[in-house]
């Protein structure tokens, strides 16, 4: 499987309390990319999480769900000052790409008509892809595509996928295998998981842990 997974330490759209016990506890296993929301852990835990996820020499995600210019910037703020690698999510601002390009962060905003907690997106395949490609013009690293928020989930990160070819993070809802296998098909960058594996939907009872082993082990069986 091409796509890349991104394990997002967050349920119920807050980073969990016990983040850090967690990422300990899954740091050997073989999965580069790990993430965080800005809500749900005070600073101090925010900044040991991520200075730990960094010397273990993983590529670390802050994603931030809000939509004002101040509060877009106060997120971009956050990543530049912990040393996050990306920044997922705001709505896009000249301001927050020029600050964060200046600091080195990578930047995956939203696209497309996003509002609302928790976020849903609006639109038509049309506006939300030529909104993306507007953005990647401006030179954003590439896009946070809240497909399963969207009415029409599937259908626009199949259609989204087919029409760009910069990077893409597919958020959320990917939590069965049914759904890991739609996401090799249509290959976009790479896709979030958290919640799925607090609630253990793929290996029931067994701990965040061993449902991380399932979709790891799963993700290699249809490379």
């Amino acid at each position: 499987m091409n796509s890349k997974i991104i394990i997002m330490l967050t349920h119920n759209d807050k980073t969990v309390k016990n983040a850090q016990e967690v990422f300990d506890s899954c740091k050997d296993l073989p999965v580069d990319f790990w993430g965080f929301k800005d809500v749900g852990l005070e600073r101090e835990k925010m900044a040991q999480l991520v200075s730990s996820m960094k010397a273990a020499g993983k590529t670390t995600f802050l994603e931030v769900v809000t939509y004002s210019e101040e509060d877009c910037m106060a997120g971009a703020r956050i990543a530049v000052e912990m040393g996050f690698d990306y920044l997922m999510g705001t709505l896009f601002f000249d301001s927050v790409y020029a600050y964060l390009q200046e600091h080195q962060v990578k930047y995956l905003p939203f696209c497309g008509k996003v509002g609302g907690s928790p976020s849903v997106l609006e639109g038509d395949f049309d506006e939300i892809i030529s909104d993306a490609k507007s953005m990647l013009n401006k030179g954003v690293y590439g896009i946070d595509l809240l497909a399963f928020r969207h009415t029409q989930g599937a259908e626009l990160a199949e259609a989204y996928c087919a029409a760009v070819e910069a990077p893409v993070v597919i958020a959320g809802s990917i939590n069965s295998n049914e759904r890991i296998d739609f996401i090799n098909r249509i290959n976009p960058w790479a896709f979030t998981m958290g919640s799925a594996l607090f609630t253990e939907n793929f290996a029931p009872g067994q701990g965040f842990r061993e449902n991380l082993e399932a979709v790891t082990a799963y993700m290699d069986s249809i490379r």
